[in-house]
């Protein structure tokens, strides 16, 4: 059985709640999500992707956060995403837990998640002042969504492909998806 969410909650509630959890939560408005365990295919895709644009942006001043971090998206929303980047100096709470200002978010989708994470979360990250990029990667395909945030609008373009590219003028670098896809059996 799938639970989709827990009771209300106040956010002072949330954040106990979800320290004291065995697993990730997410918190909108009140309602708390508890996260799902990943695929094979999703932790080696996270891994490479991590590789990839660590490889690029080693000599930058980027920073680098698992899924272990939580994105503070407003004072009633907190989502957990694959992975986060920021470039630059972050901006954290006082316990470094909420991180508040992410430069690229990325999330590996699964046939549960693929229709909120291309859906109501990337409205949710697209909400972030500081984001410019959206990473959206299908674990099953060789297929990446990147919404790049242009002046005050988004633009959604799909890489697909081992032989796709994908420009990032946010990180001042390019990610190949044969780098993604390594070693996957898609």
């Amino acid at each position: 059985m799938v639970i989709d969410s827990i009771r209300q909650m106040t956010v002072e509630e949330y954040f106990a709640f979800d320290e004291a959890s065995e697993y990730k939560n997410e918190y909108i408005d009140g309602e708390v999500y508890p996260m799902t365990g990943g695929t094979a295919n999703h932790a080696e895709i996270m891994l490479h992707l991590s590789f990839a644009l660590g490889l690029r942006l080693r000599s930058g001043d980027f920073h680098f956060y698992s899924s272990a971090m939580r994105i503070r998206v407003s004072p009633t929303r907190y989502l957990y995403p694959d992975l986060s980047i920021v470039a630059g100096e972050p901006e954290l709470d006082e316990q470094a837990i909420n991180l508040f200002n992410p430069t690229l978010v990325a999330e590996v989708i699964s046939p549960t998640t693929a229709d909120k994470d291309r859906g109501f979360k990337r409205g949710l990250y697209q909400s972030i002042p500081l984001l410019q990029v959206y990473l959206v990667i299908d674990q099953f395909k060789a297929q990446v969504d990147v919404d790049t945030r242009q002046d005050d609008s988004w633009q959604t373009k799909e890489f697909a492909g081992l032989d796709a590219v994908i420009p990032l003028p946010a990180l001042n670098c390019d990610l190949p998806l044969a780098e993604i896809y390594a070693g996957i059996e898609l």
